[in-house]
């Protein structure tokens, strides 16, 4: 049902387009356009709008019909990373294998490089997705909600106000917002956008989004306490270091493994169900992500 490997073939389309974006419209913001693109060019599989791509593939749509939305994807994602470095935050120094935008150029550069990020993403989603205006509209909005305080932000604050309750399905709610939403928006925006048959029928989809996210959160927190510097691009270790509840950190490596090992069955089973509707080749590149997602070692 898949190809053999991450679909490359998509990342390099996702990679060409953020190539060309620009931000500055005159000469005295050129050096924040800089910072952004420092931070936004650096590399990375780019899971969340390969995601979307490989979705609109697997519903019938063309994928570069939802670059603009991978693209605002990608830039809402690095927007994150940027301020989840921040000394403020988890005080990070590096970050795709390079200094963190911060170290880079400052703090206040920073912060300000991770807000022009996101009110641009939603700019070039508005402007230039080629679908029907109600179609952009039910994205962005998604967009918003899955960015905002029910979704990322939400769940980043749950996080450094260890708000979310003391047992497993908190530890599950905390990670859906806070890192599920917006994967799970990667493969939602598409449909809303997609202007192919709607309905029911999505349902295994939009299940499978959701379960993709908790699944990459597991997999996040194993490769935490395993993994190294140069394999991660981050600093190993960060997790424990602040005292964050992880899934290593509530069910041991062991546990968490198993976890992942259920989440990553429970998503191949959604696009089984998918593919009864879509058919088995097109959901290929979408498998590709989920066994990519389960198995990274980065």
């Amino acid at each position: 049902m898949a190809d053999d490997g991450y679909p490359e073939r998509l990342r390099v389309l996702v990679d060409g387009y953020l190539e060309g974006l620009r931000f500055s419209r005159e000469v005295a913001t050129a050096g924040l356009e800089e910072a952004m693109r420092y931070s936004l060019l650096a590399g990375g599989k780019r899971v969340r709008p390969v995601l979307a791509l490989a979705t609109a593939e697997a519903i019938g749509e063309a994928p570069a019909s939802m670059l603009p939305l991978a693209a605002a994807i990608e830039l809402i994602h690095t927007y994150s990373l940027i301020h989840d470095d921040l000394p403020a935050m988890d005080d990070d120094e590096l970050r795709r294998g390079r200094p963190t935008c911060h170290v880079a150029y400052g703090e206040d550069v920073a912060i300000l490089a991770g807000d022009g990020l996101y009110a641009e993403a939603f700019r070039h989603l508005l402007l230039e997705s080629p679908q029907g205006a109600d179609r952009v509209l039910a994205a962005a909005i998604e967009l918003a909600d899955a960015t905002g305080v029910g979704g990322m932000v939400g769940g980043q604050y749950v996080d450094v106000s260890a708000g979310a309750p003391a047992d497993a399905q908190g530890l599950r709610r905390l990670h859906e917002l806070k890192t599920g939403r917006l994967i799970g928006a990667s493969v939602i925006c598409v449909l809303l956008l997609s202007s192919k048959e709607t309905g029911v029928d999505q349902e295994p989809l939009r299940r499978y989004a959701a379960e993709l996210g908790v699944l990459f959160q597991i997999v996040d927190d194993i490769l935490d306490v395993t993994g190294t510097d140069e394999a991660l691009g981050k600093p190993q270790g960060s997790d424990e270091r602040h005292g964050k509840r992880t899934y290593v950190s509530e069910f041991g490596l062991e546990g968490a493994r198993r976890l992942a090992q259920e989440a990553h069955a429970a998503c191949r089973e959604l696009l089984d169900r998918a593919s009864e509707r879509w058919g088995e080749e097109r959901l290929g590149a979408l498998l590709s992500v989920t066994d990519y997602v389960y198995m990274r070692s980065s």
